[in-house]
């Protein structure tokens, strides 16, 4: 028997402890907001926090997790630095297809739960193994140092109200 503990609901399962915790968390218990994208840990898209950093669902077995706390995308925007990331997302316009974007998030939540103010070179080494297929790395980027000044993106202007037409 395994235990852990998943977006702060204790789980006990006689599931193979060699199972990747990735297809527990999706078949198991529906949080189907992690991917799976490579099966081999070096895509990023199947990541989420045990105890707080950033690891590869895919590849790693129950057995890896047993006493830990496990953080899905399900629940990162409600940590304030997870809500303060998804919200940059949203302000930076980031998502293209967005397959990769759960695994992108929680590894920005991670970076940024841990480092308040990353350079340009911490970001590349928190997200370097995060693939994205459609190339939003600047938009990322961006978002990350939005996400870490706090401040958000300015809101775009709002279009001027049309007069009615005269009938």
């Amino acid at each position: 028997m395994v235990l852990f503990t998943v977006n702060g609901e204790r789980i006990s399962t006689n599931v193979n402890p060699s199972t990747p915790l990735l297809w527990f968390l999706r078949d198991n218990l529906q949080l189907t907001g992690t991917k799976y994208g490579c099966g081999m840990a070096l895509c990023g898209a199947c990541t989420v926090h045990v105890d707080g950093n950033p690891i590869r669902s895919c590849s790693t077995p129950l057995s890896a997790v047993a006493g830990k706390k496990i953080t899905t995308i399900e629940v990162i925007g409600k940590t304030p630095v997870g809500k303060k990331v998804q919200e940059a997302w949203l302000a930076e316009d980031v998502v293209q297809c967005g397959y990769c974007q759960s695994g992108q998030i929680m590894s920005a939540a991670a970076l940024l739960a841990k480092n308040k103010a990353p350079t340009d070179a911490d970001i590349d080494v928190a997200m370097s193994g995060n693939i994205c297929r459609c190339g939003t790395y600047n938009r990322v980027r961006a978002a990350i140092k939005v996400a870490a000044s706090g401040k958000g993106s300015p809101a775009p202007a709002a279009a001027p109200a049309k007069k009615p037409a005269k009938a």
